[in-house]
């Protein structure tokens, strides 16, 4: 029996940003993402109605990951922030958040959409022309052979995601480490063209945090009794390395598709040993010491390695397979038959790691490319949540390998740019608009409320409802305690801005974010002491910050120029 029911006609909005209903959806959606910005943002718990995994974050990758989001106009943003973070890891909540802002800013102007949109993109290619000139105030360069700056990126990421959980303590040893992790990616022998090896995270939960450790090469988990067995038969020095990601076990059903043709008397199981039995004395042949499989290795042909003073490693899994071959440079071999002897590889040595319950064989290469980071944390939630701040932290530092340089973070470069704008839309509007087209008019509306979107991004990190300024000389962000006296000034209120390179001991003056002020142009000059200092200021990535502003800008004008919303509802 079957039931057969009308197609539904399609349903075609017009206008969708005057609907109420979808100006609510987006300001729902702009609530989520912007309780969950920065160090203080608050913490989501994302589970189904059935029961199963809970989730508690405030990462833009685990929110995307379980946030079913169904209307159109939502579904642009959302996707535009799941590429933007699939490519990048980071600053995904501050592209979610200021794609939200333009929007509501570019609707409570009376200006053409036409126009916002045009002037937008004239006012992001001003903006990226700045961040990207030398005499920009809010970059700096990233010295190699120094490693303040790239601690100080990584240390930012960490303490950007609360659900982690880290004390002070933590967060230094955690971001010496995630930095040690990286730099043995790092070629020693590194010519004109640099290829980044890998750096693994293996778990080790219900565990202090600075139980945490790195090593050189590749850990790969197995059973004490297996450890000890294999290791005593091992051969000192250089192993030679063959890796199947093949099953060995025999199994009939890795010979594929097809019609399988059996002669009388031949015995299937009988012939599929024979010829395991058969590629292991090739393999002994061939001087082979360490056999890697990514599934399962017959344990006939594992004793018989054994045998013959080889090592046998099974169950790997595919996620270590690609990190292997580039370890050792073996190609990885797919096929039961014969195979070309440079298709081996080879590893320095092979020893042992023990920790607490767990056991591992500890690969050793001969030049160091890939990198094992151990990590701890006391819960599983925890562990997760870290799992995913120290992968992008780990991607982070190889974008700054890419563009050398970082972006003052805490809401200073947001609040600076927008002085920037502001200043230059109102004395000099000739090196914004291009020709006649636009009024200056149009220009000033525009732009501040460009402005007051971004000004909006780093008043999103303050949650206890505290006052937010800038100050008036640098463009810098600042936050007051909201239990202040009312009769205190700020300069004794205030401590240092959002990215901590200034103090209020300066002589400074401050405005409220989110009041009406004079444009002033902000002083662009960093002091020396800024990369010296690099370790404890808050920083941004520079290559995700700025694709985020452009995705930003760019998906925002895609639904400010949105007529008509049409949707299959069958």
């Amino acid at each position: 029996m079957f039931h057969l029911e009308a197609k539904k006609p399609s349903t075609c909005e017009s206008e969708p940003l005057t609907d109420a209903r979808v100006r609510a959806t987006l300001s729902v959606f702009r609530g989520i993402v912007t309780s969950c910005y920065g160090p203080s943002g608050r913490l989501k718990q994302l589970h189904n109605d059935v029961g199963g995994h809970v989730c508690t974050t405030s990462q833009s990758t685990a929110l995307l990951q379980r946030l079913l989001v169904t209307h159109p106009v939502l579904k642009i943003i959302t996707t535009s922030m799941q590429n933007h973070v699939s490519c990048f890891s980071d600053c995904g909540l501050f592209m979610a958040i200021l794609c939200c802002n333009l929007i509501e800013s570019g609707q409570g102007i009376d200006v053409t959409p036409t126009t916002v949109i045009e002037l937008n993109r004239l006012l992001l290619s001003l903006c990226t022309h700045y961040l990207k000139s030398e005499g920009c105030g809010c970059r700096l360069a990233v010295d190699f052979s120094s490693t303040p700056v790239l601690l100080g990126l990584v240390r930012t990421v960490l303490t950007s995601k609360p659900a982690c959980s880290l004390t002070r303590k933590e967060v230094d040893y955690l971001s010496a480490l995630v930095l040690r992790a990286f730099l043995l990616t790092i070629p020693e022998k590194a010519e004109d063209r640099v290829i980044l090896g890998k750096s693994i995270i293996v778990p080790f939960k219900d565990h202090r945090v600075v139980d945490s450790t790195v090593f050189p090469g590749i850990l790969i988990e197995t059973s004490e009794v297996q450890m000890l067995r294999l290791l005593a038969s091992k051969k000192a020095g250089v192993l030679k390395v063959a890796l199947f990601c093949v099953s060995l076990s025999g199994d009939l059903a890795e010979t594929g598709e097809g019609t399988l043709v059996v002669s009388y008397g031949v015995h299937l199981e009988r012939a599929a040993l024979d010829q395991l039995l058969s590629l292991g004395k090739e393999l002994v042949r061939a001087h082979v010491g360490l056999v890697i499989c990514q599934k399962v290795i017959h344990p006939s042909l594992k004793q018989f390695l054994s045998a013959h003073n080889a090592i046998a490693i099974d169950r790997v899994g595919v996620a270590l397979m690609d990190p292997l071959s580039k370890m050792t440079g073996a190609q990885l071999i797919g096929t039961l038959g014969s195979f070309s002897p440079s298709s081996f590889g080879c590893v320095k040595d092979l020893c042992s790691a023990t920790f607490g319950s767990k056991h591992f064989f500890h690969l050793i290469p001969s030049e160091v490319t890939v990198s094992s980071l151990l990590l701890c944390n006391r819960s599983d939630t925890a562990w997760d949540e870290l799992k995913l701040t120290c992968q992008t932290a780990l991607h982070v530092l190889r974008l700054t390998i890419k563009e050398p340089f970082v972006f003052l973070g805490g809401g200073c470069t947001e609040t600076h740019v927008a002085a920037y704008i502001r200043h230059k839309s109102r004395h000099e509007p000739g090196s914004i608009l291009r020709d006649d087209r636009y009024t200056h008019a149009e220009l000033q509306l525009v732009a501040e409320a460009f402005c007051r979107a971004l000004e909006s991004v780093a008043g999103s990190l303050e949650h206890n409802g505290g006052e937010v300024l800038r100050d008036v000389t640098y463009g810098h962000f600042w936050s007051a305690p909201s239990d202040s006296p009312p009769a205190v000034s700020w300069q004794d209120l205030l401590s240092r801005c959002g990215c901590g390179l200034h103090s209020s001991q300066q002589e400074l003056n401050w405005s409220l974010l989110r009041s009406p002020h004079h444009p002033f142009m902000p002083q662009n000059c960093l002091p020396p002491s800024a990369a010296s200092l690099a370790s404890h200021l808050t920083l941004d990535c520079f290559s995700a910050k700025l694709n985020g502003l452009h995705v930003a800008v760019e998906t925002a004008n895609l639904i400010l120029d949105l007529a008509y919303v049409i949707e299959d509802k069958n």
